[in-house]
């Protein structure tokens, strides 16, 4: 594929060994498993604000809305206060993804998904016994804090220890894990909603995964980058030995990871500052654009309130809980798919082919629910309709999992130079965070007022991405983060900010 001119085989790829060791392997199947969390409170969200005992304890006048057969198909779950239990976890991961930066900096990847883990755990805790709603958004943000320190650790863990060759692969483990943890969480919902105590096991059993990152934590080395970092330079050099394979000659890279940490000792600017640079504008508008239009295909409301919509467009509520699990096998195919051929085809083809499946998609969506439900939403749809919704959807998760689920993760933390690595996946995941936050905080009153056009305003912005893409993301695949700054000076249109692809940042 040609990038902005000339071809990926022009480009130099690193010595490094290519080899998929054991020790790999497991640890890089460790730091992708801090996605259990994400995805878990992803998945675990939607279904418990459709549990009656949860809605009766907390939120008791969304079932008067439910109730009253007046009310639009597409206002019952209309709640500022229900929605504020959603997105309160966002504002709370804005705040630690920042501080994120310079906690990675200072004590490494490793320590810092195991701080993550930590107050995840604390939090989960918190909401499984909440008595209130204060307990409840109290815990709430705690799952915000702890998520915003493994969402930017985690994929830059996965970058910097993968091979070049496979970065791709290993880095979508991640978003692979985040599928199983919404997967499991739609499980346990639909077999804890026949109890009432059912939300308190499903909100409750985030420990679960919260333990396995903390523990799985402290069995692996922190990443040759960060302990070269951190002036570790013996570690650094065993963390290569394990991860690139004894019969390796290491030296070469470990060599050329201290020249690059002396470049970064040796600038005395702060790193946010840094990432201002001219020369950097490539890279921080990548690091704001991707993740913001991530978030504006729509899928994370999807995902928090397919179990609400579902319920509100003609199915049950046993099998709107379903409705979550099918999204969640669909998610987690298209996922697998995805990391066979992100290295293959390489990031553009997967984005530009999951924009489009997921454009006609939207489109298809909000035609169907304008012509079934009418600006009235009317609330007798047919289960028949209802399901050629569910279908859909589930096509637009495949298109999102094989594209924008994955790659939004992969694409700030390869792009960046050591220097302002951690920088700039802090501001990756406080931009996601904070579309996060205004997006599941007006979705519902969006869906009430606008309707079925609910879907169509999605529609226009995953056009607008996909375009994005194919204008100005330049192909990234099997080039070493080393060299990954040669191709902003080929690119037709980052080349104007960058002073030549001879000059390193």
């Amino acid at each position: 594929m040609a990038v902005g001119g000339f071809t990926e085989n022009a480009l130099p790829t690193a010595f490094h060994g290519d080899k998929i060791t054991l020790s790999v392997l497991i640890t890089c199947i460790v730091a992708a498993s801090s996605g259990l969390i994400f995805g878990y409170d992803v998945g675990v969200s939607g279904g418990v604000t459709t549990m009656v005992p949860f809605l009766r304890k907390f939120f008791p006048s969304i079932l008067r809305n439910a109730s009253d057969a007046e009310v639009n198909m597409y206002c019952v779950y209309d709640s500022e206060l229900l929605t504020l239990f959603t997105s309160s976890l966002y504002l709370a991961g804005l705040v630690s993804s920042l501080a994120a930066s310079r906690v990675t900096t200072k004590f490494g990847r490793r320590n810092t998904i195991i701080l993550g883990g930590a107050i995840f755990l604390a939090g989960a805790a918190l909401n499984g016994a909440a008595q209130n709603i204060l307990m409840l958004i109290l815990g709430r943000i705690l799952l915000g804090l702890g998520l915003g320190f493994t969402n930017q650790a985690a994929p830059l863990y996965l970058s910097e220890i993968a091979p070049p060759k496979w970065r791709g692969a290993f880095n979508t483990g991640f978003e692979f894990f985040l599928g199983i943890g919404v997967l499991a969480a739609g499980c346990i919902n639909y077999a804890t909603a026949k109890y009432t105590w059912g939300w308190r096991l499903s909100l409750g059993l985030a420990v679960v995964p919260a333990a396995v990152i903390t523990v799985g934590g402290f069995l692996i080395t922190d990443t040759p980058s960060s302990l070269v970092e951190l002036g570790k330079i013996d570690q650094a050099r065993k963390a290569l030995r394990k991860v690139r394979g004894s019969h390796v000659d290491v030296e070469p890279e470990l060599e050329e990871l201290i020249n690059w940490s002396r470049n970064v000792n040796s600038v005395e600017q702060e790193p946010f500052m840094t990432v201002f640079e001219r020369k950097y504008r490539p890279h921080l508008v990548m690091a704001v654009a991707i993740p913001l239009f991530q978030q504006l295909t729509g899928i994370h409301i999807v995902a928090f309130y397919s179990p609400n919509l579902f319920q509100s467009v003609g199915l049950g509520h046993s099998a709107a809980l379903l409705s979550s699990i099918v999204f969640g096998l669909v998610n987690l195919v298209s996922i697998i798919v995805s990391t066979f051929f992100v290295d293959q085809f390489g990031r553009r083809f997967l984005f530009i082919t999951g924009g489009i499946v997921m454009l006609v998609c939207q489109i298809s969506v909000s035609a169907l629910l304008a012509v079934v439900t009418g600006v009235h939403g009317t609330n007798d749809i047919s289960k028949g309709k209802a399901m050629m919704v569910l279908v859909l959807f589930c096509i637009y998760t495949a298109g999102f999992g094989l594209s924008w689920g994955p790659l939004t993760w992969l694409i700030p933390s390869e792009i960046f130079p050591l220097k302002i690595r951690s920088t700039g996946q802090s501001i990756a995941v406080g931009v996601q965070f904070i579309a996060l936050f205004a997006l599941s905080q007006t979705f519902l009153t969006m869906l009430c007022h606008f309707k079925f056009g609910a879907f169509l305003f999605y529609a226009v912005w995953i056009g607008l991405m996909t375009l994005f893409i194919i204008f100005f993301l330049p192909e990234t695949k099997g080039i070493s983060l080393e060299s990954m700054y040669i191709i902003w000076g080929k690119h037709w249109f980052w080349k104007r900010f960058v002073t030549g692809v001879a000059d390193q940042p």
